[in-house]
């Protein structure tokens, strides 16, 4: 680990090895840091680490292991260049009340302050609009932080969706959380189509383009999320992956520079290949909400790397963790 004391306080270092082997985690490990990098003839132009579902809380030792994983990235030999989240930083806050809000925000900001040195774009979840319930988390709709403007007044983002340029590629974040009466749906409202639709038309077609969503726009592992098929059909509800994926679909084949999306939401880890597009599922950071393994998968996070030529290669890494005691 190179220049690691401008990265991580030593104090950060050693207070996560002794919760880590409290609680029989690996928060920074040896041998399972090496990623490799595959062959390929174009050159890599980034390394992203995408961790989503990170899900903070105090409880079950979280903000150990959302620290457990920042070492891991960060002691990658091939460390990445940037850090995406994927939406549904803190536990909930959908039905969470003001001061119970306040815990989680505070705890992922100060995780992320002290145990991370790498430059961080934000996606934002679910989990992370205040009152979505406004029932049990008490609240009017009157209040200066409801709904998503806590999240992105902590994250530092102006606009709930954006789009930037970064090493010859051209990156889109979305948001997926369609508010709804009752909860919520995984969709673009209106304005946020048409803003999609025009930015994928001003960009350069050269550029290979990269979509960051929260909840999956085309998943496989949404059908394995609950008992979808309890019922005798393959019911999805519409708030496990986008349900206005056809007319996103749609509006891609209008642009074949679009190459890969990647999401969270799920917390587990598929791939889907459709009309030259490459959908990511990434698992979660918090596993199964720090209890364990979600399904078959484990907490951990994607490396992913991006290449000149506008492929891509994609790994889920452990990093680990071992759910703590209530």
């Amino acid at each position: 680990m190179q220049h690691e004391s401008s990265l991580l306080s030593r104090r950060g270092l050693m207070r996560t090895a002794v919760a880590g082997a409290a609680a029989g985690a690996l928060p920074v490990p040896t041998a399972r840091a090496a990623v490799p990098t595959p062959a390929r003839s174009a050159k890599r132009v980034l390394r992203i680490a995408h961790l989503t579902d990170i899900h903070v809380q105090p409880e079950r030792k979280g903000g150990e292991g959302m620290a457990a994983c920042l070492h891991h990235v960060q002691s990658l030999r091939d460390r990445p260049d940037v850090i995406f989240t994927g939406g549904d930083l803190v536990m909930d806050s959908s039905g969470a009340d003001e001061a119970r809000t306040r815990l989680q925000w505070d705890l992922f900001q100060r995780v992320l302050k002290a145990e991370n040195g790498l430059p961080v774009e934000h996606c934002i979840g679910n989990h992370d609009v205040w009152g979505i319930h406004k029932k049990d988390s008490k609240t009017t709709g009157s209040e200066p932080l409801y709904g998503k403007k806590w999240a992105l007044e902590v994250c530092g983002l102006e606009t709930r969706y954006r789009s930037f340029e970064r090493a010859g590629w051209h990156f889109i974040v979305l948001d997926s959380t369609f508010v709804t009466e009752n909860g919520y749906k995984g969709r673009l409202d209106e304005e946020q189509f048409e803003w999609l639709a025009d930015d994928l038309k001003r960009t350069d077609p050269a550029l290979p383009v990269l979509v960051l969503s929260h909840i999956p726009i085309l998943s496989a592992s949404a059908y394995f999320d609950g008992d979808a098929e309890k019922s005798g059909d393959w019911v999805v509800p519409g708030a496990w992956m986008h349900i206005d994926a056809r007319r996103i679909k749609d509006l891609f084949v209008k642009h074949p520079n679009v190459k890969l999306c990647l999401s969270g939401h799920i917390h587990l880890v598929d791939r889907v290949d459709y009309l030259g597009v490459t959908y990511l599922c990434n698992g979660a950071v918090c596993g199964g909400w720090w209890k364990g393994l979600y399904q078959e998968c484990d907490a951990g996070y994607a490396v992913v790397d991006l290449y000149a030529d506008g492929g891509f290669e994609s790994q889920y890494v452990t990093y680990g963790w071992k759910a703590a005691e209530a």
